[in-house]
C-alpha cells in the first residue's frame, strides 16, 4: 500500500471479511460498486500498451472501471461535464441554495431511495421556481442546476439538493431579464415552510398510492395512522434552507462545480490512516466552531465500508439536473437570446457543431521518460471470470477409484 491510503485499498483489504459478515444483507448494486472499485486500473478491466515514438519505453495503463461512486473515476467525469456546463454560464451573479430533509424523513427515504430522491428533487425545485415566479419576490422564470448529495461530513446518511442559480430570470413574457437584488435571491423562510408543505403532500400521497416499502424498524409506518404520527414532529419544525452569497463569477462557479457536481461520499484525500482493522479520515463538525468544527474520525473498517455503501444510488438515476430554462431542446437558443437581453455577446458555436472543421487530433500522453509522444502499441481484453468447481455430491456414497 502507498503513502496515499484510497478507498480501494480499504476495500480490497477488509471488502471480503465484509462481505462474509453482511452475507444476504447487501444488495446486487452494493455487491457490483465493490466489485467495480476494487478492479478499478487493474488487469481485470483489460488496458492497453502505450509505446514512445522517440526512446521506445513501454507503459501499461489499466482501465477505469467509469462507476459513479468510484472515487477514482469522478475527476475525469467532472472535467468532461464542467466542459459542457461553461458554455451555459451567464454574465450575472449566482447563488448556492441548499434544501435539506430533517432526519425523519431520512430514515424514510433510505428505504425507498428513488421514490424519495425524486420527491425532492421535485418538492425544492417546484418551491425555487414558485417562489421566483411570484410578483413579490422576483417574478420571473429561474434556471437552476440541482445536485442530489445524500452524506453528510462522517458519511451518515444526509439527503440534500445544492442548487446554482442564476441571479435572475425572464420576465413572464421573456421580453426582458429580471435581476435580483446584488446579495439577496428569495426569502429562505418562505422557501422553507413552502419546500415543507409541498415534500409532505407529495410523501403521503406516494404512501397512499402504496408507492413506499418499510421494513425492520419501520414497519409500523405501513399504517397510514403510524405515519401521521411519525410526521406529525416534522409539520412543526422549521426546514432548513440555505442561501450562500453569490459567487465571485463564472470561473467561481465553474470551481464550485468540479468540487460538487461529481463527488462522491468520501475522497481518498481525506483518508488519514488505515491499518487494516480500523480507518481514520476527516470531518468538519458543523455544531462546532472555529478549530473545533475540523477534526478526525476512526471506524472499524467495516463500519466505513457500510456508510460508504448507504450512498450507493438506484440504477439509472440521475443526481445532476437542470430546470427552467437551462432545459428543453431549446436550451442554447434560450441562453443566446438572454446574453441579448444582458448586453453580453453571444458565445460562438463549438467546434462539434461547426461543418467542415475537422476533428481535433486525439489525445497522446507524454512519455515520462523523455517527454516524447506516445501511441497505443497493444491492446488487452479484461480477464475473463473463471466459473466456481461444481458443488460436492450431497450423498456420503464414496466414489469408486
Amino acid at each position: 500500500m502507498g503513502e496515499r491510503i484510497e478507498v480501494v485499498d480499504i476495500l480490497r483489504v477488509a471488502g471480503p471479511a465484509f462481505r462474509t459478515s453482511r452475507a444476504g444483507h447487501l444488495s446486487l448494486s452494493e455487491l457490483k460498486v465493490m466489485s467495480a472499485i476494487e478492479h478499478c486500473r487493474t488487469a481485470a478491466l483489460g488496458g492497453h500498451v502505450e509505446g514512445c515514438d522517440d526512446c521506445g519505453h513501454l507503459r501499461v495503463a489499466y482501465n477505469y472501471c467509469r462507476n459513479r461512486h468510484c472515487p477514482r473515476c469522478q475527476g475525469a467525469a467532472a472535467r468532461d461535464w464542467l466542459a459542457e456546463r461553461e458554455a451555459d454560464l451567464l454574465p450575472v451573479g449566482y447563488f448556492h441554495v441548499v434544501f435539506t430533509l430533517p432526519a425523519e424523513i431520512g430514515v424514510i427515504a433510505f428505504q425507498n431511495k428513488k421514490a424519495v430522491y425524486d420527491l425532492l428533487f421535485r418538492s425544492s425545485t417546484e418551491t425555487m421556481t414558485r417562489i421566483a415566479a411570484d410578483p413579490k419576490h422576483l417574478g420571473a422564470r429561474i434556471g437552476l442546476t440541482a445536485v442530489l448529495h445524500t452524506w453528510g461530513s462522517a458519511m451518515t446518511h444526509h439527503p440534500h439538493i445544492h442548487m446554482i442559480v442564476p441571479g435572475g430570470g425572464l420576465s413572464p413574457n421573456g421580453s426582458r431579464w429580471v435581476s435580483s437584488r446584488p446579495a439577496f435571491l428569495l426569502p429562505v423562510r418562505v422557501l422553507g415552510a413552502l419546500f415543507r408543505r409541498q415534500f409532505l403532500e407529495g410523501l403521503l400521497a406516494l404512501h397512499g398510492a402504496g408507492k413506499l416499502a418499510f421494513h425492520g424498524s419501520l414497519a409500523h409506518l405501513a399504517e397510514p395512522r403510524a405515519v401521521a404520527r411519525h410526521l406529525t414532529p416534522v409539520r412543526r419544525k422549521r426546514w432548513v434552507v440555505y442561501a450562500k452569497p453569490p459567487f465571485a463569477g463564472p470561473e467561481a462557479v465553474l470551481a464550485y462545480l468540479s468540487r460538487y457536481t461529481h463527488r462522491v461520499a468520501i475522497s481518498s484525500r481525506r483518508i488519514i490512516a488505515f491499518d487494516g482493522s480500523t480507518v481514520t479520515f476527516r470531518i468538519k463538525d458543523y455544531r462546532q466552531d472555529g478549530a473545533a468544527r475540523h477534526r478526525t474520525l476512526t471506524l472499524e473498517a467495516g463500519e466505513f465500508i457500510r456508510r460508504f455503501l448507504l450512498h450507493v444510488l438506484p440504477r439509472s438515476f440521475h443526481r445532476i439536473r437542470h430546470y427552467g430554462f437551462l432545459t428543453g431542446p431549446d436550451r442554447k437558443a434560450g441562453l443566446d437570446r438572454i446574453r441579448v437581453l444582458l448586453g453580453a455577446p453571444i458565445l460562438p458555436r463549438s467546434t462539434a457543431e461547426e461543418e467542415d472543421v475537422p476533428e481535433p487530433p486525439p489525445y497522446r500522453p507524454t512519455c515520462p521518460c523523455c517527454g516524447g509522444t506516445t501511441s497505443v502499441v497493444g491492446i488487452f481484453l479484461r480477464w475473463r471470470q473463471p466459473r466456481g468447481p461444481p458443488p460436492p455430491p450431497t450423498s456420503s456414497r464414496e466414489c469408486s477409484p
